[in-house]
């Protein structure tokens, strides 16, 4: 089925980098150092691993249904895109929300000076800024959402957007957007945060190249592989 199309791929990435994280705990203890609100770094570290695979699962979820059999439009009409935006929106937050959470936990185990965390966070905001300007500017929030997937006819005539940032690349959102991540670990000087989010980095592109990439070559054809 067009649905489960390289799904396969998509889990076996994903249990490869769990491993990878579990490994990575196993060889520094520090990881799961320390406590919020009494609750242990491991809790926080694994409700932040469950943020991002929730989400992307849900994304999978109602992209593949919608493109495939409108389940949803069929079901909740036009507020169904908006049914979907709203759980977005809660599931791309929590992905930050629990890494700042766990950063609390897990602060002071990154060995880095203040200054270098500082400068190393601005630098990183500066490409993320620009980002979601040329987001909002250029690109539109309904598309960055998925609208293609519930109205691709309306949508797949539409030019590939390349203006602000997405005039150097098509990937600007999963390339610089996923580096806010890195900001909470490198300002706590959490090892575990910073794990985390390079995990959460990882993991997007496991959507894009297993998710997302088959569905825009559905919708835009032969136009996406160019």
């Amino acid at each position: 089925m067009k649905a489960f199309k390289d799904q396969i791929w998509h889990f076996f990435f994903l249990v490869l980098l769990l491993l990878g994280l579990c490994y990575w705990i196993e060889s520094d203890p520090s990881l799961l150092a320390g406590r919020l609100w009494s609750i242990d770094s491991s809790v926080w570290l694994i409700l932040a691993v469950l943020s991002p695979i929730i989400h992307q699962l849900y994304v999978l979820i109602c992209w593949r249904a919608e493109l495939y059999g409108h389940a949803i439009t069929k079901r909740f009409g036009e507020r169904g895109f908006e049914m979907y935006k709203a759980g977005f929106a809660v599931l791309i937050l929590s992905r930050l929300l629990t890494i700042v959470l766990l950063a609390f936990s897990n602060k002071g185990t990154l060995p880095v000076s203040d200054a270098l965390s500082w400068g190393l966070s601005l630098l990183l905001l500066i490409p993320v800024i620009y980002l979601f300007y040329s987001v909002a500017r250029y690109f539109g929030m309904d598309r960055a959402f998925g609208i293609d997937h519930f109205y691709p006819e309306k949508i797949m005539d539409e030019p590939f957007v390349k203006k602000g940032i997405f005039r150097y690349t098509s990937n600007g959102m999963y390339i610089y957007g996923f580096l806010l991540l890195y900001i909470p670990g490198l300002l706590l000087h959490s090892k575990a945060a910073i794990a985390v989010a390079l995990f959460n980095h990882l993991y997007i592109w496991v959507h894009y190249y297993f998710t997302e990439r088959p569905d825009m070559k559905e919708i835009y054809g032969k136009k996406s592989a160019s």
